[in-house]
């Protein structure tokens, strides 16, 4: 089969899809389609400006998650609002012409909402680069702006991209950003505490995340997740012993390929699966309405399923393994033995359930499963971890979304970082998340 026909069957394929989802259909007849690429390209600005705040200041991945949500909803709702109306907005509830600048939409609408968030961020950590990311974003806005035709189309574009941006930062005001932290220490079996370093106790760099006014959920703890294991039953004996024996940072019964992977993992999931959309946007020629709603349900879940996340985290407290092991006199259960010199491979400064990359990547995935199924159209997809010299290549290919989940949830395990029953109750959270997203936003006109 030649490319161009290969290209031309794939996107029947994915058009037949999004229909049967109902994300590309209405009843009004649909403006010319433009291209996805400038929707793509603020994408990949936004998760590389976002990944380079420090993480006190909003850069630590719950709190990326929540960034990435506020850019991508705006410039959904940008592009939502040219033309006749075709799906929901989130926000922005007016419209402008049909051959309004879409690219000069996306481009002001992420442009306006990343520069604010890098501007205001609180310098919670030092922040040296903050200005260097600002001039990138103001010349990499030049460029995009000096591309586009100097005419009235462009001006609509810039008007309502500024208006999707105004509308979603107005939205989080107050949204309880930057707020204080809910954790109180409690030295009972069971409970979680910071390791200490030289400089004292290693805390959560963003613990009000949990406590953050969620964007499509009706509240921060819509999808409490089950609490861990008691103590003294079965169940946590077999998950605290797993993990004391793959999980330990020297003499573990893991793999080298394990190790590799357990580190390989540690990269950002808004990253992973944000590169991911890029590859599957491009390949399967997705317009820039249907990549701006893609984008936008998959980064506003990822940012409910990561407030979910860390309410729960905290409202369990539970104890890591580095915790527990430590301490299993302690624990009641007569099939658990101390081992004081146990550590684990990666730590992690907050309270264990459930996971939150877990909670991540299933949201993510999730809403990709929806657009491209399991299966994606075209063959494999690639992810780069930004885990420094994980011991083996930091491009890995996978053929399906089941793959990479399955894989986590022991990865996490392998790293010490958690309990079996943490993975799997992440992953059901951040499904849920998603699942309620797509219910209940962005729905096609009419549905």
């Amino acid at each position: 089969m030649s490319r161009r026909r290969s290209v031309a069957v794939i996107a029947v394929a994915v058009g037949a899809l999004l229909g049967a989802l109902g994300v590309s259909s209405a009843s009004a007849a649909p403006p010319a389609r433009t291209d996805a690429s400038e929707v793509t390209h603020w994408n990949q600005l936004a998760a590389t400006t976002l990944a380079a705040v420090p993480g006190p200041d909003g850069g630590a991945p719950p709190a990326f998650s929540i960034n990435m949500g506020m850019v991508q909803g705006a410039v959904y709702d940008a592009v939502n609002a040219i033309g006749p109306k075709q799906h929901r907005p989130y926000l922005l509830n007016r419209r402008t012409g049909a051959k309004a600048s879409t690219d000069a939409a996306v481009a002001t609408a992420a442009y306006d909402v990343l520069s604010e968030l890098v501007s205001t961020a609180p310098e919670r950590a030092p922040f040296p680069d903050r200005a260097n990311l600002l001039n990138a974003l103001s010349s990499a806005y030049a460029a995009s702006l000096d591309a586009i035709d100097d005419d009235s189309f462009k001006r609509q574009g810039i008007t309502v991209g500024r208006a999707a941006a105004a509308a979603m930062l107005d939205a989080r005001e107050g949204d309880g950003r930057f707020g204080p932290s809910p954790w109180m220490s409690n030295p009972a079996p069971g409970h979680w505490q910071p390791l200490v370093s030289g400089s004292g106790p290693v805390l959560d760099p963003t613990p009000w995340v949990g406590n953050v006014r969620p964007f499509l959920l009706k509240s921060s703890s819509q999808f409490r997740t089950a609490p861990p294991p008691a103590l003294d039953s079965q169940q946590w004996a077999a998950e605290f012993n797993e993990v004391k024996s793959l999980g330990r940072a020297t003499g573990a019964t893991r793999t080298d390929q394990q190790t590799y992977i357990a580190k390989w993992w540690q990269s950002s999931p808004v990253l992973s699966w944000n590169e991911v959309a890029r590859q599957l946007i491009t390949r399967t020629g997705l317009d820039a309405a249907d990549s701006a709603r893609l984008l936008a349900l998959q980064n506003l879940s990822g940012a409910d399923a990561a407030i979910n996340c860390w309410n729960d985290k905290y409202h369990y407290d539970f104890w890591r393994p580095w915790n527990a092991i430590p301490r299993a006199l302690e624990d009641g259960n007569p099939a658990t033995d101390p081992d004081a010199t146990w550590t684990a491979l990666i730590t992690a400064p907050y309270p264990e359930t459930p996971s939150g990359h877990n909670c991540l990547d299933a949201a993510h995935v999730a809403v990709l499963r929806m657009f491209f199924g399991d299966d994606p159209v075209g063959g494999p997809f690639q992810i780069t971890s930004t885990f420094v010299n994980p011991g083996g290549p930091a491009v890995r290919t996978f053929d399906t979304f089941t793959q990479p989940l399955v894989e986590v949830i022991e990865a996490r395990i392998w790293a010490g970082l958690h309990y079996r029953s943490a993975d799997v109750q992440g992953q059901v959270l951040g499904r849920n998340v998603a699942k309620y997203g797509a219910a209940n936003y962005f729905q096609s006109v009419g549905n």
